[in-house]
């Protein structure tokens, strides 16, 4: 999955073939130098050789950063540095960032905070990506205060008091309205556990997770750590979050019947295709 904010581009976990994948969508590797791991599962971390691989054929970028627990990073180095870079002369493109629970990437837009994910020992994240609250600019204020477009409106934006051209001084206060919590992202891997998750994902505009299977066969995903479509629309109904994206399905089942499981929890769920695009917004944007 790519995740796109502003200028900065994330990959979170990277399967086999990703590179592919990436070329097959038409979205580049430009700027896509950060990779978020949620756990070192094969299926999660194999695309690594041949994206690392293809970075240093092409020289796209300089220094490719990939985050994940030590247990995580740990798989990642002997798949890497055992493998694709192997000889490889002078400083290695890639390194690995040891990541724990909490915030560990911030800019004064937005964060990204890890968090602690169960299944099956993997020592696994989450993660969930937050734009910072801010304050609305209201124009009708503005009007009412006969302040002029120009500099000192973006001024009183970044929260700065400003000195009108007629002498007069505004403070930003008298132009801004209540914070309002931004846009949040929250992405989890495989889970077979939802308890400790509410928190982590308590009222995010969207959040991604497996749903494996369907409750016909909920004693397979007891037995294998993973989610059926239920409940994981449960854990987006208690944690009451925007809308749900389904991920990791498995073979055996049609894309309309985790689809109508989960709708029938909640109702605002998609299930997620190869090369499907959308676009994150607050409940009320």
């Amino acid at each position: 999955m790519l995740v796109q904010h502003e200028e900065f581009r994330f990959l979170v976990d990277c399967g086999e073939g990703t590179q592919r994948q990436i070329l097959r969508a038409g979205v580049g590797f430009k700027r896509l130098n950060r990779i978020l791991l949620t756990h070192g599962h094969l299926d999660h971390i194999l695309g690594l050789g041949g994206l690392v691989s293809t970075f240093l054929r092409w020289e796209v970028m300089e220094e490719i950063q990939i985050f994940g627990t030590r247990h995580t990073l740990d798989r990642v180095h002997d798949l890497v540095f055992g493998v694709v870079l192997r000889g490889y002369r002078g400083k290695p493109p890639v390194t690995l960032q040891e990541i724990s629970p909490g915030t560990f990437f911030e800019t004064d837009r937005f964060t990204i905070t890890a968090f602690p994910v169960d299944h099956r020992g993997s020592k696994s994240l989450g993660y969930r990506m937050e734009e910072r609250s801010r304050r609305p600019f209201l124009p009708e204020k503005a009007k009412e205060l006969g302040i002029p477009p120009g500099p000192w409106r973006r001024e009183l934006v970044a929260g700065q008091q400003v000195k009108l051209p007629d002498g007069r001084w505004i403070k930003p206060d008298q132009v801004l309205g209540e914070a309002r919590q931004g846009t949040s992202l929250v992405v989890i891997g495989d889970t077979g556990h939802t308890e400790n998750l509410i928190q982590p994902a308590a009222s995010a505009s969207a959040l991604v997770i497996e749903a494996t299977y369907t409750e016909a066969e909920k004693e397979l995903a007891e037995r294998f750590d993973h989610l059926t479509a239920a409940r994981a629309a449960q854990l987006a109904v208690d944690a009451q979050v925007g809308e749900l994206f389904l991920t990791h399905l498995s073979r055996r089942y049609r894309e309309r019947d985790i689809l109508d499981e989960a709708k029938a929890v909640f109702p605002s769920v998609h299930v997620a295709r190869d090369f499907d695009r959308f676009l994150i917004k607050r409940a009320d944007e």
